[in-house]
């Protein structure tokens, strides 16, 4: 798969270890940046990363943040994506197995690169459940943003 990566200042000491954690369970990633310590605007970076998944140019993404909050937030507002905060490895079960998310967000500042490895590996190696209930679930979501979304692309 091919895996759309975004982080900002915040996340600098740990995105050269989580790119390469993604590459080494197969995936290619496409590097939104930033790689800056540098302050930075993370919706800048975000939302490239987003856009991709959106047009198909990666099949998925993972952002990195200090908190992971606002780029969960910032994901969420764009039709077709489901953007999970990931705190612990159940929480990433769950992304997946669950809600099908399509996006992660990590935080990087209170949450050790060790625990964001875990993470990482455990939605990759999780698939949606298929479940009917998760299916309805999942559905009734995307038809509500559907009817709430109308606009261009942000």
């Amino acid at each position: 798969m091919k895996i759309a990566f975004a982080s900002d200042h915040a996340a600098l000491e740990q995105r050269d270890s989580l790119i390469a954690c993604i590459r080494e369970m197969g995936h290619t990633v496409m590097d939104c940046g930033s790689r800056s310590s540098r302050p930075v605007d993370y919706p800048d970076y975000a939302r490239k990363a987003i856009l991709a998944v959106i047009e198909g140019r990666a099949d998925e993404a993972i952002l990195a943040a200090g908190s992971g909050i606002g780029m969960t937030i910032l994901a969420n507002k764009f039709p077709g994506i489901s953007c999970a905060l990931c705190t612990d490895p159940q929480a990433a079960e769950w992304a997946r197995r669950h809600h099908d998310a399509n996006i992660i967000a990590l935080r990087c500042r209170k949450q050790s690169l060790k625990e964001n490895l875990h993470i990482v590996k455990t939605w990759f190696s999780h698939q949606f459940s298929e479940e009917r209930r998760f299916k309805r679930r999942i559905r009734k979501l995307m038809d509500i943003s559907k009817t709430i979304y109308k606009g261009e692309l942000p």
